[in-house]
């Protein structure tokens, strides 16, 4: 018991003198005693949270540490006042940090020292990042911030409470995932924002594109969709360009999903999937390739969404959603193609799982293949039906020319298989 409360005040200790050594460092050309805290400072109110800690803990009495707590607090105060009086500094983050420190050594004795020193490693980072954060606050725009702020209250606040459950007779209207797909339309606006500005426009929107077609395509589709209405005619052809690798992405995934749940339907689908995914890959390279030198990465994007085109999609797509399950359950299970038809409109992933999950010997492998590939011929006329209606003819005309050529050259492979 003894050795681990040495153990634990040592890693106290160890917590002021690393956040200490930052604070030192920052001010290593001042002259000695000219400074409130430095590292042996920090190093001791880490030790004397440990302490105080300790104490509380063996006489049963909070008030103790809370005592101590604010009489190291009220010491440093003052000192600090003095001297930011004398410096003209009004920053107060050398305070805060004394005091992080202090409570940090008290809960590596009373609690896990794990996260303790975890929190000072943190602690310790974000002081050093003053320059960096700075800077980054600088280079941030009010839209860009406001946006930021959305999406989290999008996430955070209103996804929680919505009931995660079908709401109307048909099983089709579920709130928690109609709003769900809208945030991750924003998230993938907002992270395609982000590695555009960073990466630049072309190595931006590829690793928007590929990384968010990961989860969904039609999102990717509707986002870039979006980010066109406010590009030119030269920016719009990339932004295309960057859908048309998402859709790719999307027909390459069902055939993993299909390899790893029936590997016997693979042979039925693969070469028409991979023609029509070939297609839309070199298609897509080529256009966002081609307007490389017309265009600058801070004049790619202006906007990363705006929340009221992102209310009036989810509402459309709440609508497109219920009257789609109202027409699969007027159908039944009688047409798997006309199901499948229905179901991946929107939501391939829904289409290819239903159709795995039917057994070989009652529908027939063949028969299997085809409901996923009219899975995939239904969302590829859904992306593009949201794509016509989230954003201009510059960009969805020459999406529509290399996804019809997809579905073409598929088509063609299928007629020659069968």
């Amino acid at each position: 018991m003894m050795q681990d409360q040495f153990f634990r005040l040592g890693v106290a200790l160890a917590i002021g003198l690393l956040v200490g050594l930052e604070r030192g460092w920052r001010e290593r050309e001042d002259p000695a005693g000219s400074r409130t805290a430095g590292l042996r400072t920090f190093g001791i109110f880490g030790l004397l949270g440990g302490i105080f800690a300790v104490l509380a803990a063996q006489m049963a009495a909070p008030v103790v540490f809370a005592a101590g707590f604010l009489a190291v607090a009220a010491l440093f105060g003052l000192f600090q006042f003095h001297e930011s009086l004398h410096d003209e500094n009004r920053s107060v983050t050398g305070v805060m940090a004394g005091l992080g420190v202090f409570g940090l050594g008290a809960l590596a004795v009373s609690g896990d020292y794990r996260v303790a020193a975890a929190g000072a490693a943190a602690l310790a980072g974000v002081l050093a990042s003053r320059e960096i954060l700075h800077a980054a606050l600088r280079r941030v725009s009010w839209i860009e911030l406001r946006s930021a702020l959305v999406l989290a209250v999008m996430t955070t606040i209103v996804l929680p409470i919505l009931p995660n459950r079908a709401v109307d007779p048909w099983g089709g209207l579920n709130p928690w995932e109609i709003w769900f797909f809208t945030v991750l339309i924003a998230t993938i606006s907002f992270a395609g924002y982000i590695a555009v500005r960073v990466l630049g426009p072309t190595r931006g929107l590829l690793v928007s594109a590929l990384a968010g077609a990961v989860a969904s395509s039609t999102a990717v589709t509707v986002a870039l969709a979006r980010m066109a209405n406010t590009a030119s005619d030269g920016q719009a052809r990339p932004l295309a360009g960057a859908a048309a690798l998402a859709a790719m992405v999307s027909v390459l995934r069902v055939l993993v999903v299909v390899a790893l749940l029936r590997r016997e339907v693979l042979p039925h689908l693969a070469v028409p999937a991979l023609l029509a995914a070939g297609v839309l890959g070199v298609s897509g390279i080529v256009m966002v390739l081609r307007s490389t030198a017309a265009r600058q990465p801070q004049e790619m994007l202006q906007n990363p969404f705006e929340l009221r085109a992102l209310l009036i999609f989810a509402a459309l797509f709440a609508l497109v959603s219920t009257a789609s399950a109202a027409l699969v359950g007027q159908f039944g299970g009688s047409s798997l193609a006309v199901t499948s038809a229905l179901s991946g409109m929107f939501d391939v992933d829904v289409a290819v799982l239903s159709a795995l999950r039917l057994e070989v010997a009652v529908v027939g492998v063949p028969m299997i293949a085809t409901a996923i590939l009219v899975a995939l011929g239904a969302n590829a006329i859904g992306r593009m039906t949201l794509a016509v209606l989230a954003g201009p003819m510059r960009f969805w005309l020459p999406l529509l020319a290399c996804t019809a050529t997809a579905a073409a050259v598929g088509a063609i492979a299928v007629a020659l298989a069968g």
